[in-house]
């Protein structure tokens, strides 16, 4: 195949013969190969390979897409064709076009991509490896299988305004799911890893040991009583609450007026001290990128300084309804617009130890499992199903289960404390918190 950076500047050609004012494609490739090991045994081995085209054109106001996994030169002109006979009959938008933020990548290396190639063979081993140290800890009576996997993508884009860019990640994940107790009461959990480097993934031993001691410490659960109780959340699920945060904070949802922040700009939401940002210029970050998907470079922000609300996740559409600039948040696969969203999205860390966090809590819950999308972006409204163990004088205690929290985020952002233990380990990343005064809906 030609290189994707001379294929998109033919199509951006032929789409401008068309006639299209202005036109954007994209070329996203990708290989992947995973495993699946259960009880034991291999049960999948899985390689896949593709390549998918986009392009997008501009008449005036109005904007079509068109894509394609078939990469033939000689079908550009009537893909460019298609396209540009779609936009003629679209309605028209007025914050359609190309961004108006876009320019040359930098020579910045961000160590994206790793050149240890696993065979299959390797990551049965990693698969075998981890299940095996799920199912040695004592009280494990089943197993739902451990994953081991790989994968490298590549992005090109170019654009009619003349940015031609390209970028490329890898991946290495482990994961582990172990069962634990018998009959009705039974317990399963689970760990899981992916980092861009080999080298800086975790032991498949450690994290199938971690499953296995997550699964038995949560048999027996009780049913507690509804109260009005501290809850903390443990870093796994905490990271839910910058979900929560980045959604609403989005370019788009801010323009439809669906947002329960859209008047908070510049106004302090969390408290004092609080700082959340995003870094898509982590080395070796899991969703660290120098340019955004329309071209745009990008740069960490800091979303939340001090407590009070800064920006919003812009791309350039959205951007042009509030009368902004594209903050370089743009993503986009090849069938659809871009659209606002985060990249390596972290709260900082506080002061205190987990320990210290929780030592004055005399009745309260620890979260380890949110179940349900109970959220409302719109009044903020919180509710999920939660599992984990309630704290008795500062120190966890038995595990609890079919129980719902909840609460309003704007409440719960201003009453919430982080601990010190903050790692990258997911791409939206926190700490221990810990929020007051939410309800905990139980027998």
């Amino acid at each position: 195949m030609n290189d994707p950076l001379s294929l998109l500047s033919d199509l951006i050609a032929q789409a401008r013969k068309a006639g299209a004012d202005a036109a954007d494609a994209v070329f996203i490739s990708g290989t992947s190969l995973s495993v699946s090991r259960r009880l034991g045994k291999t049960e999948h081995v899985e390689r896949s390979e593709g390549q998918d085209l986009g392009l997008r054109v501009f008449l005036g106001q109005r904007a079509a897409i068109v894509s394609s996994t078939t990469i033939d030169p000689g079908a550009f002109a009537g893909l460019a064709e298609r396209a540009v006979a779609m936009a003629k009959v679209v309605p028209e938008d007025p914050y359609t076009g190309l961004a108006d933020t876009a320019a040359p990548p930098e020579p910045v290396d961000l160590d994206m991509v790793d050149g240890t190639v696993p065979t299959a063979e390797m990551l049965v081993e990693r698969a075998a490896a981890a299940e095996d140290a799920a199912r040695s800890v004592a009280g494990i009576t089943n197993s739902e299988g451990a994953d081991a996997g790989y994968g490298r993508s590549e992005l090109t884009l170019v654009t009619s305004a003349g940015f031609a860019g390209r970028r490329a990640g890898t991946s290495h994940s482990v994961s582990a799911t172990a069962i634990a107790g018998s009959g009705t009461d039974m317990q399963r959990d689970y760990d899981y890893h992916s980092t861009v480097h080999l080298t800086d993934l975790d032991d498949p031993v450690v994290i199938g040991r971690r499953a296995g001691d997550r699964a038995v410490a949560r048999l027996h659960p009780a049913r507690p009583k509804t109260a009005r109780i501290p809850v903390v959340y443990d870093p796994r699920v905490a990271g839910g609450l910058l979900g929560h945060l980045s959604g609403a904070i989005n370019g788009s949802a801010v323009a439809r007026g669906t947002s329960f922040l859209k008047d908070r700009m510049g106004q302090r939401i969390f408290a004092a001290g609080i700082a959340i940002h995003d870094d898509p210029r982590r080395v070796r970050g899991l969703r660290s990128r120098i340019f955004d998907a329309e071209g745009t470079p990008t740069r960490p922000h800091a979303l939340i300084q001090d407590g009070v609300l800064t920006t919003w996740l812009l791309d350039s559409r959205a951007a042009r309804q509030l009368g902004l600039r594209s903050t370089g948040h743009a993503a986009r696969g090849i069938g659809g617009p871009p659209s606002p969203s985060a990249t390596n999205l972290y709260l900082a860390p506080g002061t205190v130890t987990p320990a210290e966090l929780m030592a004055d809590i005399k009745l309260g819950l620890y979260v380890t499992e949110l179940i349900g999308m109970g959220v409302n972006g719109v009044t903020g409204d919180y509710s999920r199903g939660a599992a984990g163990f309630m704290i008795r004088d500062g120190v966890l205690a038995e595990p609890v289960a079919e129980i719902t929290i909840a609460g309003n985020l704007l409440a719960m952002f201003a009453s919430l404390t982080p601990a010190n233990d903050l790692t990258f380990r997911r791409g939206t990343d926190s700490p221990t918190v810990r929020i007051d005064g939410m309800t905990m809906a139980g027998a």
